[in-house]
């Protein structure tokens, strides 16, 4: 073989090695940080602190936001999980107790509220008419409050779901 060809095909499994680092790095680190935590049986502090954050910062665009879900046990977090396999329903989520980040208090998921009291999923409703959705101005907010969104996910995209890991 070429010392060319040799050298290309080093490359290439230096890169390849180097995606795969990437990848557990970014995918499968937060799945052990979580393990290596305590369930509590509550949000966490910050987190609750910045979804209050949150819900102020959007009502003074005029967009309210309503927390659907916080904390999960262990237990709702498997009859989710149920739901769509062994249950009937759509598959909600990927995983399963103890996988998820609102089983250790570190996750919220949000929808808006109408006037009319009702909650909207919808990512392309502008209620406060200002040229941005709603939702992505919500994102935004959270975001900047050190949140990660479910919806910048590459699998399944969790757009209701915002998720931190405070130091």
């Amino acid at each position: 073989m070429r010392l060319p060809v040799k050298i290309a095909l080093l490359l290439m499994l230096f890169f390849s090695a180097d995606l795969c680092y990437s990848y557990v790095q970014k995918e499968l680190r937060p799945q052990t940080v979580l393990k290596e935590r305590d369930v509590p049986a509550a949000l966490h502090p910050l987190v609750k602190q910045n979804a209050e954050i949150l819900q102020t910062a959007a009502a003074k665009k005029g967009i309210t936001v309503v927390i659907t879900e916080g904390f999960r046990s262990i237990e709702e977090q498997n009859e989710l999980y149920r739901q769509g396999r062994s249950k009937k329903g759509n598959i909600v989520t990927y995983a399963k107790g103890g996988e998820s980040y609102h089983n250790y208090g570190l996750a919220i998921d949000f929808a808006l509220q109408k006037k009319d009291g009702s909650l909207l999923w919808d990512m392309t409703c502008d209620g406060n008419h200002n040229g941005t959705p709603d939702w992505l101005e919500v994102v935004t907010i959270a975001k900047k409050l050190g949140f990660q969104w479910g919806g910048d996910w590459r699998g399944f995209k969790d757009y209701p779901h915002l998720q931190m890991i405070p130091s």
